[in-house]
């Protein structure tokens, strides 16, 4: 299988796949044109490469904990972001390994880990925080220099909306608030203003949202224009009327799913079933037997 194969990918732990005969040096050598690509908790080097590594405690010695959640404590992304930003990584390495292969003959060793992914991801709120206080308020404002709320409305709904400019504050305290004086009030006219006094502003949203329900908020923040979303959970995704869905076949029979992002024009795509456990297994050591 390796004399024909393009990519040999491995993500056991640190060690493992060089024990089971493949150590990526000997692949190297024996497989010039093989792509190698080990994916693991901390890389091949390093204070931290020896040790196992999952989603979670990755999330907390990145960082992206301590900026998620409440001002209270740190919270776990709901997602699992650091195995799915290492498998993207490693997708996205390996599209240019093999194009640099097209290129030169040659095949590439890459590692990647999901310590450095996130490290990358986090580097806006590195740069921005300094110390314990600025972390907290980071964690708890998403942006240390911009106003942005999470509001609750008169029904119970969450919106969040995010103010980018002067000019769209004053839209927001005319048209929204319904506050032609905020609109104008020098303490208020700049971020730079709202920012120092961020309990008067958040006060002032909060308590013009907490008079309106979802629907009529909606329509006037759509009416001026203000970039806002709805806070919802994992139920309201699945009703959302902008979600895309499949349909494919499953053990326990037809399942609806949310599309894949990427969309090709001019081509309809068509998606196979859930494969069985080792569904495939025979077509495979098949393909590599030509």
């Amino acid at each position: 299988m390796l004399e024909k194969a393009d990519v040999f990918i491995q993500n056991l732990k640190p060690g493992a796949v060089a024990k089971l005969g493949f150590a990526v040096e000997r692949l190297r050598k024996d497989y010039p044109r093989l792509i190698v690509c080990s994916v693991s908790g901390y890389g091949d080097t390093g204070p931290y490469a020896a040790r196992k590594a999952y989603d979670m405690l990755i999330q907390a010695e990145a960082g992206v904990a301590s900026v998620t959640g409440g001002p209270e404590a740190p919270a776990r992304v709901g997602v699992s972001v650091c195995d799915i930003g290492a498998g993207m990584n490693a997708y996205e390495a390996i599209l240019e390994a093999l194009i640099a292969r097209g290129r030169t003959g040659r095949g590439a060793a890459i590692s990647v880990s999901m310590f450095d992914g996130m490290a990358d991801w986090m580097t806006t709120a590195a740069v921005a925080t300094r110390g314990r206080r600025a972390a907290e308020a980071y964690r708890s404002r998403a942006h240390l220099d911009r106003t942005l709320w999470r509001v609750q409305v008169k029904d119970g709904a969450d919106i969040l909306i995010s103010i980018q400019s002067d000019r769209e504050w004053r839209e927001l305290a005319e048209k929204v608030l319904g506050d032609k004086a905020l609109a104008a009030d020098p303490n208020f006219a700049t971020n730079i203003e709202r920012v120092k006094r961020r309990a008067e502003t958040d006060g002032r949203v909060a308590a013009a949202f907490g008079a309106l329900g979802v629907d009529a908020l909606v329509e006037k923040l759509a009416t001026a224009d203000i970039a806002f979303g709805r806070v919802n959970g994992p139920g309201e995704l699945a009703r959302h009327p902008h979600l895309r869905r499949i349909m494919i076949g499953s053990l326990g029979g037809p399942l609806s799913y949310p599309a894949p992002a990427a969309q090709w024009a001019g081509e309809t795509r068509t998606y196979g079933p859930v494969p069985a456990a080792g569904e495939h297994t025979e077509k495979i050591r098949a393909e590599f037997k030509r």
